[in-house]
């Protein structure tokens, strides 16, 4: 694995042993930051099932003003630890260490995001309606006016059109993987006009 580009262009990272962790593939984050291109420069990102960061340490070498990561593996979190180490990265970002679900719920009175990635391990399904349920949702606060929420999934598993205030307005998809890009549902104004 390696950051793709920006400050950070072509430094390598270590990725997680095992097939727990999935790290999202160089190809697919640049899919993925060539979308986020217009947006990323001072945004405030947060790197949900953030295993060995690179999606969020890409953000960071594109000018993302603060990263925060969220992560419970612990072999995930030295992974984690040690990348940002070998980037030389000391500050911009926040490491928080423990379940999504948990930090959604803590962080609600925290300053917001402008974009919002998560990429739960494939076999945790149950995570992504977790995840979206609450930012739809409960903690739809969270989230900045014009905020982004993106879903890393498998090709066959359909994620909801909605969740909450959440609605799909992108899919992209890529070999086996699937990117669905969610933005708050704004109140539809209605429009008149035409011909009668």
């Amino acid at each position: 694995m390696r950051i793709i580009a920006g400050t950070l262009r072509s430094r390598t990272l270590q990725a997680p042993p095992g097939i727990a962790t999935r790290p999202t593939s160089d190809r697919l984050r640049e899919t993925l930051f060539n979308v986020l291109a217009p947006r990323i420069e001072g945004a405030h990102f947060l790197d949900l099932y953030g295993g060995s960061g690179a999606v969020g340490m890409e953000a960071l070498s594109r000018g993302a003003r603060r990263v925060v990561f969220v992560e419970r593996a612990a072999s995930a979190l030295k992974i984690l630890h040690a990348n940002l180490a070998r980037l030389g990265l000391k500050d911009g970002f926040e490491i928080h260490s423990g379940t999504v679900a948990g930090y959604l719920r803590n962080e609600i009175r925290r300053p917001g995001f402008d974009i919002v990635f998560l990429d739960p391990p494939y076999d945790a399904a149950r995570e992504y309606q977790n995840a979206l349920g609450l930012l739809g949702g409960d903690v739809r606060e969270l989230l900045r006016a014009g905020a982004m929420v993106i879903a890393e999934h498998r090709r066959k598993e359909i994620l909801a059109a909605s969740y909450g205030e959440l609605r799909r307005t992108r899919l992209l998809q890529q070999g086996d993987a699937s990117l669905s890009f969610y933005a708050v549902n704004e109140p539809q104004t209605e429009e008149h006009g035409g011909e009668e």
